[in-house]
């Protein structure tokens, strides 16, 4: 009976809380910055990254996720989207989930567009549901071995990088990204 209180108790914690944080949205200035400032980590802790970003058609970086959760779990967080180096859009990506995990955490992740049919998917789906679509390779240290600009093949590839916190499961399946105007 006290774990299913508690259970209540944080999902309403959660229902109250999660809202008034997704409608902070950040200017586009600090999107900018923290985009310039997550893909230097991110070049210098993957060197493949580096070297797909030379090849891909654009990439769509979020900086700064936060997700939390014990059972029912959410995360957001906004970004951009980079083309040959200029920000042509900012979006929000959102997620909800439920399931066996617990904890709170802060990661970022960036998406590797590799050619024009992927890069158009996303701002013509009006809302694209990361799973649905173009073929995305969430790329590890196991992968990032074997990966070359030249074996690269796939629509998308994804890299997870600057995890703070603990939380047990970590997945963008089921991630909602749209399109904001940011002030």
């Amino acid at each position: 009976m006290r774990k299913q209180v508690r259970l209540i108790v944080f999902t309403l914690m959660l229902i109250i809380a999660v809202p008034p944080l997704m409608a902070y949205a950040a200017s586009k200035a600090e999107i900018d910055r923290d985009v310039d400032s997550a893909l230097v980590k991110l070049y210098d802790s993957t060197p493949l990254a580096k070297l797909l970003a030379e090849k891909a058609r654009g990439i769509l970086v979020f900086p700064s996720m936060v997700k939390g959760g014990f059972i029912f779990g959410a995360q957001f967080g906004d970004g951009a989207l980079r083309v040959h180096g200029k920000t042509t859009g900012y979006y929000r990506s959102v997620a909800a989930s439920y399931g066996l995990q617990a904890g709170i955490q802060s990661f970022g992740y960036a998406l590797f567009f590799m050619n024009d049919a992927a890069l158009a998917y996303l701002d013509k789906s009006k809302g694209w549901e990361i799973g649905v679509g173009p073929s995305i390779v969430v790329v590890d240290k196991g992968i990032a071995k074997t990966l070359t600009t030249t074996t690269a093949k796939d629509d998308i590839y994804a890299f997870i990088f600057d995890q703070k916190g603990l939380m047990a499961g970590l997945s963008l399946q089921g991630t909602k990204v749209t399109r904001i105007k940011p002030k």
